[in-house]
């Protein structure tokens, strides 16, 4: 005769599964927020009515308590408080970056003052050594500009540097490698045509004759050669009528400008 068998109920074994997932879901949110509590201000007051209404919710009470309830004490409502008295972080970085960062306006300002410096000590040595009629130092929206008159630089038609005025442009080199602002040499020609092999124009000329000034200063110091700008203007920039020996004179120079940080 067959034994019947008794089945037997299954003991529970516990939670259901979803319910691990389902915790775990809730705790991720729960430190989610707890993340961005944390990392802002809040009003105290809000956050104690945003507490009540999750505390009196029914979205734990069909599964067991996750974690103990937590509720703010007397002491962080003191912190946040305090927090909110405290000034806005944003303005406390703006203040670091004000301390550590110069302005603009302060960086044309210092170059202002290097470049005035700079402006003394040249007609400081113009003076001294007698070369105010031949050299001339002055200061422009675009810096401090030092006006070599020919005679002084280079033999009629010719661009090579000639002796007597490589003292004067090794006081200006000194004073270059004091800064780092941007140096323009520009050459210039009265109206009066050249032609021969090596200077078809006064084009030629007066590039050359800038080109020469340059690799003068870059082969006596260790300049970075990216600094210096050599242009040539031939006749179109005179600073005199052409129309006189002493005009022509005055016309026929090379300039140096000492840019402002501003013009580079």
């Amino acid at each position: 005769m067959k034994r019947r068998r008794i089945k037997q109920r299954s003991e529970s074994k516990g939670a259901p599964k979803w319910m691990v997932t389902y915790s775990d879901m809730i705790t991720l949110i729960l430190v989610f927020f707890i993340l961005l509590f944390t990392m802002s201000q809040i009003d105290a007051e809000k956050f104690k009515e945003v507490a009540v209404a999750l505390r009196s919710s029914n979205i734990f009470d069909s599964m067991p308590a996750i974690m103990e309830e937590q509720t703010i004490t007397d002491d962080h409502a003191t912190d946040v408080t305090k927090n909110e008295n405290n000034q806005d972080p944003s303005d406390s970085l703006e203040e670091i970056i004000t301390d550590t960062v110069p302005s603009n306006n302060d960086v044309i300002r210092e170059d202002k003052d290097t470049l005035d410096q700079l402006l003394a000590e040249v007609e400081t040595y113009l003076k001294e050594n007698n070369l105010n009629n031949v050299i001339s130092a002055t200061r422009t929206d675009q810096g401090v500009v030092l006006v070599l008159q020919e005679n002084v630089l280079f033999d009629s038609g010719e661009a090579e540097v000639l002796d007597p005025a490589k003292p004067f442009l090794d006081k200006v080199s000194t004073l270059l490698s004091n800064i780092s602002n941007q140096v323009r040499v520009e050459g210039h020609t009265d109206n009066r045509p050249i032609s021969n092999f090596r200077f078809p124009s006064n084009w030629e000329l007066s590039g050359a004759r800038a080109s020469s000034v340059i690799r003068y200063i870059l082969e006596t110091n260790e300049f970075d050669q990216s600094r210096f700008i050599a242009a040539g203007f031939g006749d179109t920039r005179p600073v005199a009528p052409n129309n006189s020996i002493e005009n022509w004179s005055k016309n026929r120079r090379v300039e140096i400008v000492i840019l402002e940080e501003s013009e580079t």
